[in-house]
């Protein structure tokens, strides 16, 4: 597939909502203090704090797994995961230029934590549990120095690597039953560590932080309370908090100028504690446990990084948490844009719908349903509701502009709602569902009735597309059957047979053609009026197709799948015209706006991608 990317122009990406919070200390504020570095998938993203445009760091070919920034800002360095027995990744990247320095490889299956020397000389990188080893980088060079097992044999894996601050040849490593301080010998190319004496305590380290005067280091462990060790002396200075330990084990830690600590934990609260005995002074609860802390200068103001996939922003006097990014934390099943109007679009997961404005990607709205999958949505044609389709059997219909439940129609398939659409008229509401029935339901102000059940599906439908004038709608099942059906009448026109699962159906605007695509990787054009087929593209190399969509002239359509490519395809010639290139997971659904300004895809790790449409198509 590399060979089709460079043949073929590439769309540009313009922005991507999304943050991987499950990447500890993955969240970092850059030295120049207007930038903040996060990871999606594989993709590192350099966000400006002022203006919020994004820069994209591609070259991992996995998800990144760590992130560490250099103290002067010159370099960033990321490391990924792979899959057993292949070779992990650390990539080195100029910050300046946003292009790869240089490319490290030694470690096997996952690079677990990165962390450079205070003058930028080395960098030193742990590897993941199948690898167990720890290896200093010289940056100049590129090349590795010495490595050595990470752990004792007695004890269990390192989970965490830390630089001193004023000594670019010592450096602390921890995780489970190890604590350790090593130090550089450079005439002899190896690294020697001393054990940290902490008598009868026995902990897992989560993470490490050392001041900034080398004196003593910071411990976070999963029982829920801080270690202090003298660097010196190598030996337990004191632990704490006695009483009060912190929820869920502390994840992340920062110290602050004052010598106050800010501490993470993985209940979602953040807490500011005294240095010296660990009482808590102030705390906030977040959604979602906190996995990154970050400064931005001296720590008058800190980043928050959790699970829920939520960024916040905090000063140090009123602590007060301002959320500056959310993002879906779960595959994104489906998108849709109201009629006639590209400013806002929705997108719906588990747990939840939400409405994102376009162009500052900020969520407007969310519409929370606890513990149920929302599998598609759309929006009627008078913008007045948000009708979904849900896998516990329901259907539901909410007000775009509070998120009030309007209408919930229960039982509405025994297997879950798969598919949904509505009529040009607003009236009626087809659906599909998991046992392969179509059934259509017209909609009053406060109550339903169910119109009519039609079976020949043998299997669940997953895309359902309704004609302009109302009366004929289309389904893709995963039988391999396509059927157009007639709704005046309630009987099959036409059926498209294929071996492969069709995922998803569109018709062209001029509604005499449908296009198919699904598990068989081909793009089929069929006549609706027969059910003949036309004409079979190749439409990917490698992995089914999730998501398709046909612009308003009928011109042009756009694919994504599984092979993470959003594909711009010229329909009458059949060739691919361009190429997005930035998804990390499958795509898993795809829509061009009303006015053909951009595209957006949505993704499996829960991103979602808005493209450029080119400009010169708008044209012709």
């Amino acid at each position: 597939m590399a060979e089709d990317a460079q043949e073929v122009p590439q769309i540009a990406l313009e922005a991507v909502i999304g943050f991987n919070g499950h990447v500890f200390s993955g969240l970092k504020v850059h030295p120049d203090k207007e930038h903040i570095i996060y990871p999606l998938g594989c993709t590192v993203i350099i966000k400006s704090l002022r203006s919020g445009k994004q820069t994209f760091l591609h070259g991992h070919t996995n998800n990144v797994s760590c992130i560490s920034v250099s103290k002067s800002g010159r370099y960033i360095a990321s490391g990924q995961v792979t899959f057993m027995g292949f070779k992990a990744d650390i990539i080195i990247w100029d910050y300046e230029k946003k292009e790869i320095y240089a490319r490290l490889v030694l470690h096997k299956a996952r690079v677990e934590d990165l962390s450079f020397s205070p003058n930028d000389k080395y960098l030193v990188s742990l590897g993941g549990q199948d690898d167990a080893s720890i290896v200093v980088w010289n940056i100049g060079s590129k090349e590795a120095i010495c490595g050595s097992p990470a752990s004792a044999q007695s004890a269990g894996h390192c989970l965490t690597i830390e630089y001193t601050n004023l000594n670019d040849e010592i450096f602390v490593s921890a995780g489970n039953g190890t604590l350790r301080v090593w130090e550089l010998d450079l005439t002899n190319r190896k690294i020697r560590p001393t054990e940290c004496q902490t008598g009868q305590l026995k902990r897992i380290v989560k993470c490490l932080e050392i001041p900034n005067d080398d004196n003593y280091f910071y411990c976070g462990t999963s029982s829920g309370d801080i270690l202090k060790v003298n660097l010196k002396t190598r030996l337990l200075n004191s632990c704490g908090p006695v009483k009060q330990k912190f929820s869920k084990g502390v994840n992340t830690l920062k110290v602050l100028k004052t010598g106050d600590l800010l501490v993470g934990s993985g209940d979602g609260v953040l807490s500011l504690c005294s240095g010296g005995n660990f009482k808590t002074i102030k705390s906030v609860q977040l959604e979602g446990g906190v996995t990154s802390v970050t400064l931005r200068g001296d720590g008058q103001q800190f980043y928050v990084g959790t699970e829920a996939a939520q960024i916040y922003s905090l000063g140090y006097i009123d602590f007060k948490p301002e959320l500056i990014a959310t993002n879906h934390n779960s595959a994104v099943k489906d998108v849709a844009f109201p009629f006639g109007t590209s400013e806002l679009f929705a997108t719906c997961s588990q747990n939840d719908i939400r409405v994102w404005h376009t162009d500052s990607s900020k969520e407007l709205l969310r519409i929370m349903v606890p513990n149920i999958t929302c599998n598609a949505l759309g929006f009627m044609k008078d913008g007045r509701s948000i009708f979904s389709a849900w896998n516990d059997g329901k259907i539901r219909v909410f007000t775009p502009e509070s998120g009030k439940l309007k209408l919930i129609i229960h039982n509405a398939h025994s297997m879950g709602v798969t598919a949904i659409a509505a009529t040009n008229d607003c009236k009626r509401i087809v659906s599909g569902g998991g046992e392969g029935q179509v059934r259509v339901w017209e909609i009053f102000q406060d109550s339903y009735r169910l119109v009519e059940i039609m079976k020949e599906h043998k299997a669940t439908v997953n895309c359902i597309k309704i004609k302009s004038n109302d009366k004929e709608c289309v389904t893709a099942s995963s039988d391999g059957a396509c059927i157009i059906w007639d709704l005046v009448r309630f009987v099959r026109n036409q059926m498209v047979l294929s071996n492969t699962l069709f995922s998803v159906v569109c018709y062209h605007p001029e509604e005499f053609q449908i296009i198919t695509s699904g598990t068989d990787r081909k793009i089929g054009y069929w006549e609706v009026y027969d059910g003949s087929a036309i004409r079979e593209l190749e439409g990917s190399l490698s992995g089914a197709i999730n998501g398709m969509h046909i612009s308003e002239d009928g011109k042009y359509f756009v694919t994504g799948g599984d092979d993470k490519l959003l594909k711009l395809w010229h329909y009458s010639d059949g060739e691919v015209t361009h190429v997005g290139v930035g998804h990390s997971g499958s795509i898993t659904n795809v829509r061009i706006c009303p006015n053909s300004r951009c595209i957006v895809s949505t993704s499996a790790d829960g991103a979602i991608l808005r493209w450029r449409y080119p400009q010169t198509l708008n044209r012709e």
